[in-house]
């Protein structure tokens, strides 16, 4: 299961980007793409167990959070500083070379922000459940 879990963990994340980028016009966004990412690390952590979860998570999932906070929060005043409704979006096309034409809107860094508090939320609470788990543990240990 384990090593199962570690190949569709790259692949999650993928389909997780790519729902992030066409969420500003299509189906998808920052929430979607959040829960994605949400499901591949709670399978991860219902995989590898609590230890190995907390060997690659830091803890500090507060920043994350308050960054994806801020982040969604500046892109709705932002829309205000050039005298438009809160959450107003706007867009340019951007032309790379492999991908080719590419839309670029000011709602994707509002769903950015978005796709962090999902993921830093998650983080947060798999955390939280570990450190539960280890102390449960460490007190039937004592009895």
């Amino acid at each position: 299961m384990a090593t199962l879990t570690q190949l569709l963990l790259p692949l999650a994340l993928l389909v997780a980007v790519f729902i992030l980028l066409r969420g500003h016009n299509q189906p998808g966004g920052g929430f979607i793409a959040g829960l994605v990412t949400a499901v591949a690390l709670i399978v991860q952590y219902l995989a590898h167990g609590s230890a190995h979860m907390r060997e690659r998570l830091s803890g500090a999932t507060q920043p994350v959070i308050a960054a994806g906070l801020a982040l969604a929060t500046f892109t709705g005043l932002a829309s205000w500083a050039f005298e438009h409704p809160f959450l107003t979006s706007t867009f340019g096309h951007m032309h790379w070379p492999v991908v080719g034409d590419f839309e670029l809107a000011s709602a994707m860094a509002f769903d950015l922000g978005v796709f962090l508090v999902v993921v830093g939320a998650t983080l947060l609470i798999l955390v939280n459940l570990g450190a539960l788990h280890d102390s449960r543990i460490a007190r039937k240990a004592h009895r």
